[in-house]
């Protein structure tokens, strides 16, 4: 037998996660007659980018908006003697893998593209696919055991504002990790801006009123894996500088910025905070107990 024709394939595709979850594209029963699901994405049109491609893939494939990362990792195959329809090729694919996410309030996924290369689009438990349960192909397990959630640190001033047995908390909104839960009013700090300026600001945007900064009590910290308000799964290292901080006695605080991550503003009773009446980050009690 001949030579066979050499065939070269560039393709884009992109992990998203969600969660315990990755989005994932099941193959047309013309491709694969087993169910099989692969990463979102597909070959390159000629002189298109990457980025480009692999966005309008995962539209195609899932119905879902993504955003992709600047970097990505390369994986190639070989095959020799693959079979594409009824011929033989010595096929070279090369698979750029990006990163990438969806807004959190994204439908349910769907396939748009009419008589493409798959068939269904599902967020899929990632221990179905570890043990097994559903098959996936080959690009997924490699993607998977490179792949680690972006790591992400964010310096937040916070204040622990008390009126007599109460203390100023504010809710975070659906738009914000642990959405329901009460936290000291505060948020993060801009690049170059003095971390007391950065607390007066987030009061005023948070509560609508003004406030002094006194000292620094403690600084704290979280560090988690979750999903990102914008839908990026993250490993995230929360690092709080807690100060206490007072407001004039008759201030009377508001949610004062719209669409943000604060849904609603109260002075709690410190009773209901140590008796668990109220759902509150660690943070809170953490600065409860540098005081007496």
């Amino acid at each position: 037998m001949g030579r066979l024709p050499k065939r070269q394939r560039v393709a884009a595709y992109a992990v998203i996660e969600r969660g315990d979850s990755i989005l994932l594209s099941r193959l047309a029963p013309r491709i694969s007659r087993t169910p099989l699901w692969t990463l979102p994405g597909g070959g390159l049109d000629h002189g298109e980018d990457p980025r480009t491609a692999v966005v309008r893939e995962v539209h195609e494939e899932t119905g879902l908006d993504a955003t992709v990362s600047e970097q990505a990792r390369v994986y190639s195959l070989h095959n020799p003697h693959a079979t594409h329809g009824e011929r033989l090729a010595d096929y070279h694919a090369l698979r750029i893998v990006f990163e990438g996410w969806v807004p959190v309030d994204s439908p349910p996924p769907r396939v748009v593209e009419v008589d493409g290369s798959t068939s269904e689009a599902a967020w899929i438990p990632l221990a179905d696919v570890a043990d097994g349960t559903v098959s996936v192909t080959t690009l997924v397990r490699e993607a998977l055991a490179d792949h680690t959630a972006f790591q992400r640190q964010r310096l937040a001033a916070y204040g622990l504002i008390r009126r007599d047995d109460t203390v100023l908390l504010t809710r975070i909104s659906p738009l914000g990790h642990h959405a329901g839960s009460w936290t000291l009013p505060g948020g993060g700090v801009e690049h170059g801006e003095p971390p007391a300026q950065a607390l007066v600001r987030e009061v005023r945007e948070e509560c609508g009123i003004e406030c002094t900064v006194g000292g620094l009590l403690d600084v704290h910290d979280v560090h988690f894996t979750g999903t990102a308000p914008h839908g990026r799964q993250e490993d995230f290292h929360g690092v709080h500088l807690v100060f206490a901080a007072t407001v004039a006695a008759d201030a009377e605080p508001r949610v004062a910025e719209t669409d943000g991550t604060t849904d609603e503003v109260a002075w709690v009773p410190v009773a209901d905070i140590e008796a668990g009446r109220i759902e509150v980050l660690d943070v809170v009690r953490h600065a409860l107990s540098t005081q007496p």
